[in-house]
């Protein structure tokens, strides 16, 4: 039996991924001591990345071959518009920081440059980039919180960022994830070997801008140069 298209990728992304585990503000989600602005820095920035993020999930959804697929497509835009933007509204208000300014933030260069990369693949090809292109951050998101979620305090009240991990490593995204991967599968299915490495390369350069965008939001980045 041949092994799926999702098992073969991640034995090429794994390393990149655990490097995530071992990132000082990922490792500060499990353990409670990430420095409250760092993640206001994320807060904003990773709403502004969800609006774009949400985009894909719409060009997926016209570029679907069937029904089928389409509704896939739609349910994922569903979990990231009223789902896991919701926990980012939640956590603004804690912060005092409106809905309004969310949207209005400014995207970093990083942020600039991860999603206008995945946009631009996916307007340019089939909906086979489109899925390659928002594979990583949906399943590799589940797996950072499903990691940190085994830490022992991870989980407590206690923890400021509880319901971060709690968000992430749950049974509801842990399906948006699974069926992100099964879209993955369905569509790698019967291409030839050479489509097949572009993909995985698709999802490999999205992995590295990931851990990019964590380090982005570790040091507080905005503009190299702001004028």
């Amino acid at each position: 039996m041949s092994r799926l298209f999702t098992e073969r990728l991640w034995r090429r992304v794994e390393p990149i991924w655990n490097t995530y585990l071992e990132h000082p503000f990922v490792k500060g989600l499990g353990d409670g001591t990430l420095e409250q602005e760092k993640f206001k820095h994320w807060l904003k920035q990773d709403y502004v990345y969800l609006i774009d993020y949400a985009r894909l999930f719409a060009i997926g959804s016209a570029k679907a071959e069937d029904l089928e697929k389409m509704t896939t497509f739609a349910k994922l835009l569903h979990g990231v518009l009223d789902v896991e933007m919701d926990l980012h509204r939640k956590f603004a208000a804690e912060f005092g920081i409106s809905k309004e300014e969310l949207e209005a933030t400014e995207p970093s260069a990083i942020t600039t440059a991860y999603t206008s990369y995945m946009l631009n693949l996916s307007q340019r090809g089939g909906v086979e980039n489109v899925v390659a292109s928002v594979l990583a951050c949906e399943w590799s998101y589940n797996f950072i919180g499903k990691s940190l979620a085994k830490l022992p305090g991870a989980l407590d009240d206690d923890n400021f960022y509880s319901s971060w991990v709690e968000m992430y490593s749950s049974n509801e995204f842990t399906e948006l994830a699974e069926e992100t991967k099964q879209l993955m599968n369905q569509i790698a299915e019967g291409k030839q070997e050479q489509e097949l490495a572009r993909l995985k390369e698709i999802v490999v350069r999205t992995s590295q801008l990931e851990y990019m965008f964590w380090d982005m939001v570790e040091n507080k980045e905005d503009w190299p140069v702001n004028i």
